[in-house]
């Protein structure tokens, strides 16, 4: 993991802003977080995958991918 990575595991339920929702998330082995990533809560992160800087994480990443942006998405796979 880079530095300022951000693992949030909580959030605010949409339909009752006063409560609080947690999901776990998980990195798979190997997986590298660049500077600044941003994993939302309930996303699992694929063995082998690679997660470009500055990137927010909203969902899952497939194992041996490569995902950047804002929203992540993959813009290729590892072989």
């Amino acid at each position: 993991m880079g530095p300022g990575v951000g693992l949030f595991t909580d959030n605010h339920e949409p339909k009752n802003i006063r409560t609080i929702s947690t999901k776990e998330i998980h990195i798979k082995k190997n997986a590298w977080l660049g500077a600044r990533v941003n994993v939302a809560p309930g996303v699992t992160i694929g063995e082998n995958s690679i997660i470009g800087t500055g990137a927010v994480v909203p969902k899952d990443i497939p194992d041996n991918a490569v995902a950047v942006g804002v929203p992540a998405k993959v813009i290729k796979y590892i072989k």
